[in-house]
């Protein structure tokens, strides 16, 4: 039975992205034996966490309230709302410091492949949300994958016929890089979106 437990263990931790068969080895063979406090800790955070994390009845992410502490804030331009695939990137996006708006978590973003519609990622929602009144600017910060910007694409269509404005995030060359070794790609989008 020793066997299957550790089998179940390796199994579980595969499923975070990224991992393959032998980190989740590496892992949980870490966790048996040099660090069973951490595990138990690990296994605790997360029951709690499953047990209470629940998505924002307005903009998605992931709260303990019925509505995050982003969503509650007063000092949040409610007339800005930036859309983005994940409570990740919300995150990055909130770390940046740059953004005072509120903010619409897709929880993923369109993929014909794999039968993602737009009803799948919450467009309705988002497009009720959007049109609440309040909402002057739709700020479309998704991905700049072929789903990420199909994403965008659509969403941006149907937000538009509803008289809304919309902007999508810019993109250019990062900040401390040398032009040479910058992908074509990103060269080329910086001098279509020069400012």
């Amino acid at each position: 039975m020793a066997e299957a437990a550790l089998d179940d263990l390796i199994e579980a931790l595969r499923r975070l992205p990224g991992v393959g068969a032998k980190s989740a080895q590496r892992m949980a063979f870490h966790l048996l034996q040099h660090d069973r406090d951490g595990a138990r800790r690990l296994a605790q955070a997360l029951q709690q966490a499953v047990q209470r994390m629940h998505h924002c009845a307005r903009c998605h992410t992931f709260t303990e309230a019925e509505v995050c502490a982003t969503c509650r804030d007063p000092q949040r331009d409610a007339r800005l709302l930036c859309v983005v695939e994940t409570p990740a990137d919300q995150a990055a996006l909130e770390r940046s410091g740059s953004f005072k708006g509120l903010y619409f978590v897709l929880m993923g973003r369109l993929s014909p492949l794999d039968g993602v519609g737009l009803a799948d990622i919450g467009a309705s929602q988002l497009l009720q949300r959007a049109a609440d009144g309040g909402v002057q600017e739709v700020i479309l910060a998704t991905g700049f994958s072929a789903e990420g910007e199909a994403t965008a694409h659509a969403l941006g269509e149907a937000l538009r016929t509803r008289g809304l404005k919309v902007t999508r995030l810019a993109r250019g060359v990062p900040v401390g890089s040398e032009l040479e070794y910058v992908d074509l790609g990103t060269i080329a989008h910086a001098l279509a979106d020069r400012r």
